[in-house]
């Protein structure tokens, strides 16, 4: 078993470092709301500490979860920040959806530093998270993902090594960019089925035998049909992945008119308050637009 520190205890974050200390590793825990450290412990085993540079002390390993770029930097290069602290030859993976651009820069100061750092991105949500079904893309060497994969085992359905630093954040953008796509192709597909007087449940449930087939289907129509969506990966998130997204196809040149257009829907359902809401709530818009 590894010594393990675990920095932020979110919404994916605190299941995760759950199932680590279930495979019982020796955890020590860091959330910027102690309380949550406190309800963590009290659940699971393990130790808080009161910085990120306490937290990862003497560990092997150091998985990181936080908000974004930011948020990351703080609790890495900050003051009392991960870096400071980190022991030779361990190695620092960051959970969060962030930037290549930071990935990268964070590898570079690992390097200068003898420690190794992997962006390790994650899609799965809350229940992906909470059921240790979370799928990992990895960006870094070959032999630093080679030491880590049994510990992400703990909660990843699948994994894999996409590259080096920095693809495994750009494969999630490829992710969010499908996600958001597929989400508003069935919001409009429910709408539709709605306006014209068809069981859009039935619908769903013939349609998702054949080629309009997804996870997003199979787990969202019912909730999108009933108007629930205090759960999931909330709209904010994922206006904030997309604005990622935006600046990294600035860069590389790619043309995502689609993701540009969902992105100015979720805009909408922020204005109607949802900024909360699941992402599911694409449908919410529609809905409205015909009242």
């Amino acid at each position: 078993m590894a010594r393990i520190a675990f920095i932020g205890l979110g919404t994916m974050g605190y299941p995760m470092a759950g199932h680590l200390a279930c495979a019982g590793h020796e955890m020590t825990v860091f959330n910027r709301t102690q309380a949550t450290a406190l309800q963590w412990v009290k659940e699971y085993s393990g130790c808080i500490a009161k910085t990120p540079a306490q937290a990862v002390l003497n560990a092997e390993f150091v998985m990181c979860c936080v908000g974004n770029d930011d948020d990351l930097h703080t609790v890495t290069l900050g003051r009392d920040g991960a870096f400071e602290s980190m022991a030779a030859d361990s190695v620092f993976v960051d959970h969060t959806t962030a930037s290549a651009q930071i990935a990268k820069q964070l590898a570079g100061e690992a390097k200068q530093r003898g420690f190794a750092f992997l962006d390790a991105p994650v899609s799965g949500g809350q229940l992906g998270a909470q059921n240790a079904a979370l799928t990992v893309m990895v960006g870094g060497e070959q032999s630093v993902y080679e030491r880590v994969a049994p510990i992400l085992q703990s909660y990843a359905r699948m994994q894999r090594l996409m590259g080096d630093v920095g693809s495994g954040q750009l494969t999630k953008m490829v992710n969010q960019i499908c996600v958001g796509g597929l989400l508003q192709g069935l919001a409009e597909a429910l709408h539709f089925a709605q306006s014209a007087g068809l069981d859009a449940e039935a619908a769903m449930q013939v349609i998702s035998k054949g080629a309009a087939q997804s996870w997003q289907l199979e787990n969202r129509y019912q909730t999108m049909l009933a108007g629930e969506f205090d759960f999931g990966f909330a709209v904010e998130w994922m206006r904030k992945d997309f604005s990622i997204v935006f600046e990294e196809a600035r860069r590389n040149g790619a043309t995502l008119p689609v993701t540009a257009l969902v992105d100015q829907f979720y805009a909408e359902v922020e204005a109607m308050g949802g900024e909360r809401w699941d992402t599911s709530s694409l449908i919410a818009r529609l809905n409205k637009s015909s009242q």
